[in-house]
């Protein structure tokens, strides 16, 4: 289907927006439906919330049960753009910093399934917040992907202040190439037996015993990150 005049200067802005920002080559489009948040990057409270990332075939190529749309989520190989409501936000990779929450929904048929729910930080330092529905199928592909891009992009530079002895700070939890950290809980990497992500709450075997981090999962920046960066340092240390 040709795009509408209005598609297609959409479309050059968001490109231009992305060529500014150096994200290099557009690799997905989706549809949203969506409201522009206006909040800055701190506190999460009162963030207005982008909802349901709808179906939208890769490259641009609508579904059939694609719904009235406002917003447009583009990515790129450095970073992504969502567009809505006549503003372009364009969120990097290795700078951006994502927010996960899980919410299960068990009560009635039309609700059963889970909801993920992704804050990331634009280039502006405005917060976007993704909401994919468990009727929203392409939800399962966009966000898997944020979460493996900005691994990508931010693993290398931890490893590397680790190196040099630094101390990275994840919200309340900390780690340092000997120990990881929270409030009243910590432990050198030797006695980190095994790691658990569950119902949004992150919990580490520390010598045969439980221990659940003081911040849930939702209020860690960039939880996948963190969770990588300590399978790797209880299992390899900076060997891998």
């Amino acid at each position: 289907m040709p795009r509408t005049r209005g598609e297609e200067l959409l479309l050059a802005r968001i490109s231009a927006a992305a060529g500014r920002a150096h994200i290099g080559k557009r690799l997905a489009t989706y549809a949203a439906a969506a409201h522009r948040t206006h909040a800055q990057a701190g506190p999460i409270r009162g963030i207005r919330v982008i909802r349901g990332l709808l179906a939208f075939a890769r490259y641009g190529r609508p579904s059939a049960r694609k719904p009235r749309a406002d917003a447009r989520l583009d990515l790129y190989d450095h970073g992504m753009t969502v567009a809505v409501k006549g503003r372009i936000h364009v969120v990097r990779y290795d700078t951006t910093s994502v927010f996960q929450e899980t919410t299960r929904h068990p009560h009635g048929p039309a609700r059963v399934g889970i909801t993920r729910t992704y804050t990331l930080t634009d280039v502006e330092g405005k917060r976007i917040v993704l909401h994919g529905r468990p009727e929203d199928s392409d939800a399962e592909e966009w966000g898997p992907e944020i979460r493996r891009a900005v691994t990508h992009a931010q693993l290398p530079r931890a490893w590397a202040a680790l190196g040099k002895g630094e101390r990275l700070t994840f919200g309340d939890v900390w780690l340092t190439l000997e120990k990881v950290g929270s409030g009243e809980v910590s432990a050198r990497w030797p006695q980190v037996q095994q790691i658990e992500r569950k119902n949004g709450a992150i919990r580490l075997n520390i010598d045969g015993n439980w221990h659940r981090l003081r911040p849930t999962e939702s209020k860690i920046p960039n939880s996948f990150v963190f969770c990588t960066l300590i399978e790797r340092l209880r299992t390899d240390g900076l060997r891998s």
